[in-house]
C-alpha cells in the first residue's frame, strides 16, 4: 500500500514539475516557488511532500526544451552567448563571470543574460555603461550566500540588443564565494569570459 503511495506521489510531482516547467518557458516566470505554487494550484495540489523540487523543474524545463522546437532552442541560445561575450567584453575591467541559465543552457525566450561582476566601487560600472552610451537602471539584487542568509548586492539592467542583461556587482573580496544556486542548493557555476567565448563558438 505504501508503495502504491509513493508511487503516486512520484507521478503527481512529476506532473506539476512539468506544468512548473511550461509555466517557465511559456509564460517566462522566473521564480520557481512561484511556478510551482501556480502548478500546485491549478491541479489543486495542497500536499507540500507532492511539490517537485526546483531541480526537478529543472529537468522537466530541460526535457521540454528538448521535445518542442529545438532547433528554436540552439539558435536563441547561440544567441544570448554571443551577446553575453560582447557584454563582457565591454565590461571585461570588472572580470564579469556568467552565470544561470545562459551558462547551463537551459534557456526560454524570457530568459535573461546573468552577470557578475567585481568592483569595490559599484557605481564605477554604472560610469561604464553611460560612457558607453547604454541606457540602464541602477538596480539591488538579493542572493543567497548561505543556506540561512541573504545579502543584498548592487546592480545594474540593462538591454543589449533585444535581450536584457541583469548584473550584480560583488565586492572583491566575493571573486571565490558564489552565492547559492537555486536550482541545486550548491555554489553557482561561473565562466569567465574565455569559457563564454568557447561555448559560443561551440
Amino acid at each position: 500500500m505504501d508503495s502504491r503511495k509513493d508511487s503516486q506521489l512520484n507521478n503527481l510531482r512529476l506532473v506539476l514539475a512539468q506544468e512548473a516547467a511550461r509555466l517557465i518557458r511559456d509564460h517566462g516566470i522566473e521564480d520557481f516557488r512561484t511556478a510551482k505554487s501556480k502548478a500546485a494550484e491549478r491541479f489543486g495540489v495542497r500536499q507540500y511532500g507532492a511539490l517537485p523540487s526546483n531541480l526537478e523543474i529543472e529537468q522537466a524545463l530541460a526535457e521540454r526544451n528538448r521535445i518542442f522546437g529545438q532547433d528554436e532552442h540552439t539558435s536563441l541560445l547561440v544567441s544570448l552567448r554571443n551577446v553575453a561575450v560582447t557584454v563582457m567584453y565591454e565590461l571585461q575591467s570588472f572580470r564579469p563571470c556568467l552565470v544561470g541559465p545562459v551558462l547551463s543552457g537551459n534557456v526560454t525566450e524570457h530568459s535573461v543574460i546573468d552577470l557578475h561582476l567585481f568592483s569595490d566601487a559599484s557605481e564605477n560600472i554604472g560610469m561604464q555603461l553611460h560612457a558607453s552610451g547604454i541606457r540602464h537602471n541602477a538596480v539591488s539584487r538579493r542572493h543567497r550566500m548561505r543556506h540561512d542568509h541573504f545579502e543584498q548586492y548592487p546592480g545594474y539592467r540593462f538591454f543589449a540588443d533585444e535581450f536584457e542583461v541583469q548584473a550584480t556587482v560583488f565586492p572583491e573580496r566575493r571573486k571565490g564565494h558564489a552565492p547559492l544556486c537555486p536550482v541545486n542548493g550548491r555554489p553557482m557555476q561561473r565562466a569567465g569570459l574565455r569559457d563564454v567565448e568557447s561555448l559560443a563558438l561551440a
